[in-house]
């Protein structure tokens, strides 16, 4: 029995036991409870019908409208199924997920993100890669500018250089999502940019796996970002990310492109920092001449010079743990990196990987400190406290961002501490 059956049948034997004045008033708050009280799918099968009906009601004409068949329409949800074990799903008339409190620690010291044992192995079979496809990259980075370990390293983080299994049937996915998911306006875009690529007939539907977020193939591709960037280069007249090698390399190295990679520069350096330069001078937006950022007494940590073509371009500062792990001098291509995915750890890592299947580089000569574990409710109590004083903190989150990290070593600075930018648990006191 239902929740509001239960509920209207236990009024109505308490109204049966009273008086009039009791039955109105029980009525009236059954007739409240009726209405306010959520009415929950009996069944997975009511979903999955009212999954069919959205199909042909909703999705069918956005489709249509965007210039989908019918008949490709109708060949690429013929064997379509709900995917009730992706994360992130709320189906209509189930209960809503919960909203997790941001009060535990989430995120850790960024240390743990880079894995020696994992870096070595990447790093071991991408120079072995790099051999075996010498010809193909060298013309990729003929045609898109982009250096061949900097696209291997992609690869590798990527899909294990197109080695990893890629377990979903994308349509699944992307369908279940935009159905019953917590941001299905997001994977409704990306749906309609799979029919279409189903429409132009470079993969096949069987073939067109990906993630349980939605990403595709080799370079782990959006289906908006494949109809974009993705290329025909191994010249069959499909764009194909799934098993072409080809196609996979020069489809990130197009994507790099589009998004900015200046050809001829790296993506950045190690470097020291002098105690006496503040470590508040981070940011895209703070870009200096390298020239200018070694005559401030910044070097590399390796003792190696700047490159001579470097000095006279941009370069910024990046300190992700602050003064507590290691620290760079990073060109405009570090931020490209960053477009392929939005994480500075996840942009140092490839940067990283890619020095090593160049030169044989190692691990970055600074230690990672013991940062990370602050609870993001106290991490966004001291964002708020900056923002109340004037300070740019980007997103006040609970994430400690570059802007969170510079306002907070500016604060330090100001208020005669030594600027660690970065927040620990000494600070919570001081910063109100």
């Amino acid at each position: 029995m239902r929740l509001k059956s239960r509920v209207r049948s236990w009024f109505a034997g308490l109204c049966a036991e009273g008086g009039k004045r009791r039955a109105g008033l029980l009525a009236t708050v059954a007739a409240f409870l009726t209405l306010h009280l959520p009415a929950y799918a009996a069944t997975k099968a009511d979903v999955e019908n009212q999954f069919r009906q959205w199909l042909q009601s909703d999705l069918w004409p956005e489709a249509q409208q965007a210039g989908v068949s019918s008949a490709a329409f109708k060949a690429a949800f013929a064997d379509v199924k709900l995917n009730w074990e992706l994360p992130d799903l709320a189906p209509p008339g189930f209960p809503k997920p919960k909203v997790r409190k941001q009060s535990q620690a989430e995120f850790s010291s960024p240390g743990s993100y880079f894995s020696e044992k994992r870096l070595q192995g990447l790093a071991a079979t991408g120079r072995s890669l790099a051999s075996a496809h010498a010809s193909t990259l060298k013309r990729i980075e003929e045609t898109y500018g982009v250096p061949g370990p900097i696209v291997l390293a992609i690869w590798g983080k990527e899909s294990g250089f197109g080695r990893a299994k890629i377990p979903h049937p994308i349509m699944d996915v992307l369908a279940t999502k935009a159905f019953m998911s917590t941001r299905p306006e997001l994977f409704r875009r990306e749906l309609i940019a799979a029919l279409h690529i189903l429409q132009s007939g470079d993969v096949q539907e069987a073939e067109m796996r990906g993630s349980w977020a939605g990403a595709m193939g080799q370079p782990q591709f959006l289906p908006s970002s494949f109809l974009k960037y993705a290329v025909d280069f191994d010249g069959d007249g499909r764009r194909d990310i799934w098993n072409s090698v080809p196609d996979s390399l020069a489809s990130i190295a197009n994507y790099l492109s589009e998004k900015g990679w200046q050809g001829g520069r790296d993506w950045g350096f190690e470097v020291a920092i002098p105690a006496g330069v503040s470590c508040a001078q981070e940011g895209p937006d703070l870009a200096r001449p390298i020239a200018e950022w070694a005559g401030m007494g910044i070097g590399r940590i390796s003792g190696k010079p700047f490159p001579a073509g470097e000095r006279s371009a941009a370069g910024m500062m990046l300190v992700p743990a602050g003064t507590h792990g290691p620290q760079f001098i990073v060109t405009p291509n570090f931020y490209v990196i960053k477009e392929y995915n939005n994480s500075d750890l996840y942009a140092l890592y490839i940067g990283n990987l890619a020095d090593r299947i160049a030169t044989g580089g190692g691990a970055f000569r600074s230690a990672w400190g013991d940062v990370g574990g602050m609870l993001r409710s106290d991490v966004l109590g001291m964002q708020k406290a900056l923002v109340a004083m004037g300070y740019d903190v980007g997103k006040a989150d609970g994430l400690p961002g570059y802007k969170t990290r510079r306002s907070l070593g500016d604060w330090q600075g100001k208020n005669g501490l030594a600027p660690t930018c970065f927040p620990d648990p000494s600070l919570k006191s001081k910063l109100r």
